[in-house]
C-alpha cells in the first residue's frame, strides 16, 4: 500500500536525518511513527557495515531495533551518545516542543539528556507559534495518589487521564499514568516546564525546552532544517 501524505513527509524527514549520522559511535532512538521509519532507515545502514549502536528511549522502539539487527546497550547506562533523533508533537519558533503523544516522555528525556545533540523530525503540520495551541501537555505521573496530584496539576488547566482505548488508564513504561493538561498557548514554556516539574507526584513533564539543537521538517514543497539561534 502507498504511503498516505503525512507517513510520506515523515519518512522524508527520517531519510533526511540520515546524513547527520556520525560514521561510528552510539544513536538516541526516539518514539513514535516517525522514530519507528528513522529506526528502519538507520537499520539499512546497520545490515551494510555502518557501526552504529543505539539507545532506545521505549520498549516499543528496543523491540523494533533488535527485530532490525541494530545493536543496542543496556538500560542502566550511562551513556555516551553522540546524538538523538525523535519526533515531536509541537515545535515553537524557539525550538522548544511538546513530547509525549505516545506516552515515553520520561525515558525519552533522559535518552535526550545524555546525547550531546538532538535532532528532532517533523513534519510542517507540527509547527505552531506557541506551545499548547494544538496540543494539551503530558505530564507522567505516580499511579499512587495521582488524582490528588491531578488536582494539583488544574492550577495549570484541565488535566484529563489519559485511557486506553478499553478505557482503563494508560500505563507507561515505568507502569505510571499520564495526565494531558489543557495549558492554552503557553507565554514562557521554560518556566512552565519548571513549575510542572516542581509538583509532587509528577514524575515528567512532556515540554522539552532547550533540548533540540536541530529540527528537520519535512513538507511537500521539500525538507528544510531548523538550527537552535539561528535568525528566521
Amino acid at each position: 500500500m502507498a504511503d498516505d501524505e503525512s507517513t510520506r513527509l515523515k519518512r522524508d524527514a527520517a531519510r533526511a536525518a540520515l546524513a547527520l549520522l556520525p560514521e561510528r559511535g552510539t544513536i538516541g532512538l526516539g518514539s513514535g511513527s516517525t522514530a519507528k521509519l528513522f529506526i528502519e532507515a538507520l537499520a539499512e545502514l546497520v545490515r551494510g557495515g555502518r557501526d552504529l549502536v543505539g539507545v532506545p528511549s521505549s520498549r516499543e522502539s528496543e523491540t523494533l531495533a533488535r527485530s532490525l539487527g541494530i545493536p543496542l546497550l543496556a538500560d542502566d547506562g550511562p551513556w555516551d551518545i553522540d546524538v538523538c533523533f525523535d519526533g515531536a508533537d509541537e515545535v515553537d519558533p524557539q525550538l522548544d516542543v511538546i513530547k509525549g503523544g505516545g506516552g515515553m516522555l520520561t525515558r525519552e528525556k533522559i535518552v535526550i539528556a545524555a546525547a550531546r545533540s538532538t535532532v528532532l523530525l517533523v513534519d510542517e503540520s507540527k509547527l505552531v507559534r506557541a506551545l499548547g495551541t494544538t496540543w494539551r501537555v503530558p505530564v507522567e505521573v505516580v499511579a499512587f495518589g495521582h488524582r490528588a496530584t491531578a488536582a494539583r496539576l488544574s492550577a495549570f488547566g484541565e488535566p484529563r487521564l489519559r485511557l486506553t482505548r478499553e478505557g482503563a488508564p494508560f500505563k507507561t513504561d515505568q507502569n505510571c499514568v499520564i495526565y494531558d493538561v489543557a495549558t492554552g498557548p503557553i507565554a514562557d514554556a521554560p518556566a512552565l516546564e519548571r513549575d510542572l516539574e516542581h509538583v509532587p507526584g509528577v514524575v515528567t513533564v512532556g515540554l522539552f525546552t532547550g533540548r533540540a539543537d536541530r529540527v528537520i521538517v519535512a513538507a511537500s514543497s521539500g525538507v528544510r532544517t531548523l538550527v537552535r539561534g539561528a535568525r528566521a
